[in-house]
């Protein structure tokens, strides 16, 4: 990552260990950021890829979106194209379907703390810290012994998605219905073995401790006593650089749900904000155009469209579009998805809002996923149906939101004579990485990035609070 410095004005990128291209513009005052802007630099164009296609090619297409969420895309434009038939998948291919879907989530929020997150703290300026030797120890670029740890656990994690939905990324195994294969007796047991591998990895390694234990934490203090693994390596980091108070959020939290089973989400649907719970109503999502270089205006997804502004006109600053819930900017991710559940020790983390709240909702998450996804697998009943079957309409729409590792992700289908007509995005990055709306309220990011203070031409609080986001700037503009 470069940093160029004119005046006031702090132009950071592109940033290195992010998924895609990514530029943060900040003005600087008194040493601290007093305005931000991120700007999503590569346009894509899938969405316009797709119109006037066999609304199926939604489930071939969408997942070339992304080669670490290509799950999520698939999953969200097979309850889109549901949606639109009126379909809803049997209770075991459902049940299969979040099982794959979590396998990719968890190893999505283990490569990022592994090989994302946590290597700036191995920099050489950070030498003198007490930590500083162990952080490059376990987490310098390529050598690190806890990266490769990491990747092999994730690697053999990922076995399940060759089990599950044939391979991984760009599957075809989650359909509308359910899933292509219905595991039998032996792949249940594999997959068990599979998880039970990857739980003495938690145990042993990330944690140093019992899972259960880790999720029955239930404030801040007893998180940061947490004594063992990698995870307290990283819990000493932040308490001496301060990283709780770092890159503090707006307090907005939504989440889809996450994995929709016959007796409703895994995790619950809602939103959070200043501190009270709410429901999400699809209808009062929008997309705000104003500083994007698209041509058109403030839409819902479904009647919304994808038309570059070729000329890149002022104020715009981003391809990415700023999506609105009943008019605000919303954070998402796994601190979103926790806190929405409800679970104690992610609505103590939100008070906070910052850098500790984000990475620690993360962690949080995988180990409760890994339960569950432990749960899930002795629930399969291999002989029953794992995928129901319907006929596409020649005229409908739909849609299917979904939760990837990033947060809240949403395809939204329109069908006319049989063809895609209309087919939009929103993708969990988008909504943390948006531009300011119409009325120059900034996005969750450069909300957060505002009052970090700046040193030097390549801050690293700045690095710390764009990575606690975890960018997957790929899926940001379609």
């Amino acid at each position: 990552m470069t940093g160029d410095v004119t005046g006031a004005r702090l132009v950071v990128g592109p940033f290195n260990r992010v998924e895609g291209d990514l530029e943060v513009t900040l003005d600087v005052a008194g040493g601290r950021v007093a305005r931000a802007q991120v700007n999503a630099p590569l346009y894509r164009g899938f969405e316009r890829m797709l119109e006037g296609r066999d609304p199926r090619d939604a489930l071939v297409i969408t997942p070339r979106i992304c080669g670490i969420c290509s799950i999520s895309q698939s999953t969200a434009a097979a309850h889109a194209l549901a949606a639109a038939m009126g379909l809803t998948p049997t209770p075991q291919g459902a049940l299969a379907a979040a099982l794959i879907h979590a396998a990719e989530n968890v190893a999505d929020h283990l490569t990022h703390f592994h090989l994302f997150f946590m290597p700036d703290f191995a920099r050489p300026a950070y030498a003198g810290r007490p930590w500083h030797a162990r952080a490059v120890a376990r987490f310098i670029a390529l050598e690190g012994g806890a990266q490769r740890a990491a990747v092999q656990a994730r690697a053999e994690l990922l076995h399940a998605m060759g089990l599950m939905a044939g391979k991984w990324p760009h599957t075809l195994g989650i359909q509308p219905g359910g899933v292509t294969r219905a595991p039998g007796p032996r792949e249940k047991a594999r997959l068990a073995a599979t998880l039970r591998a990857f739980r003495r990895y938690l145990e042993t390694v990330l944690f140093g401790g019992r899972l259960e234990d880790f999720c029955a934490l239930k404030d801040v203090a007893a998180l940061m006593r947490w004594p063992s693994g990698d995870v307290a390596l990283f819990l000493g980091i932040a308490a001496d650089l301060g990283l709780a108070g770092l890159g503090r959020g707006a307090g907005r939290y939504l989440s889809f749900g996450a994995y929709p089973l016959a007796d409703g989400p895994a995790f619950a649907a809602g939103t959070r904000s200043a501190g009270a719970p709410g429901p999400v109503r699809p209808a009062e999502i929008a997309e705000d155009l104003s500083h994007a270089w698209m041509l058109g205006g403030t839409a819902h997804p479904l009647d919304g469209m994808t038309t570059p502004d070729e000329g890149m006109a002022a104020p715009a600053y981003s391809w990415c579009k700023a999506p609105r819930l009943a008019g605000q900017p919303m954070e998402v991710g796994a601190l979103a998805r926790q806190v929405v559940d409800g679970h104690p020790l992610a609505l103590a983390l939100a008070e906070e809002g910052g850098v500790v709240a984000r990475v620690g909702g993360r962690l949080l998450e995988l180990a409760r996923t890994q339960i569950l996804m432990e749960a899930w697998v002795a629930a399969l009943a291999p002989g029953e149906s794992f995928m129901a079957q319907c006929s596409l309409p020649r005229d409908g729409q739909g849609a299917g939101m979904v939760e990837a590792a990033r947060g809240a992700l949403g395809h939204w289908l329109r069908i006319r004579n049989g063809k895609i007509a209309n087919y939009q995005i929103i993708a969990q990055t988008t909504w943390n990485f948006s531009p300011r709306d119409a009325a120059d309220v900034p996005g969750p990011l450069e909300a957060a990035l505002e009052g970090t203070q700046v040193e030097g031409p390549v801050p690293l609080a700045v690095q710390h609070v764009v990575r606690s986001f975890d960018p997957g700037m790929v899926c940001t503009v379609h």
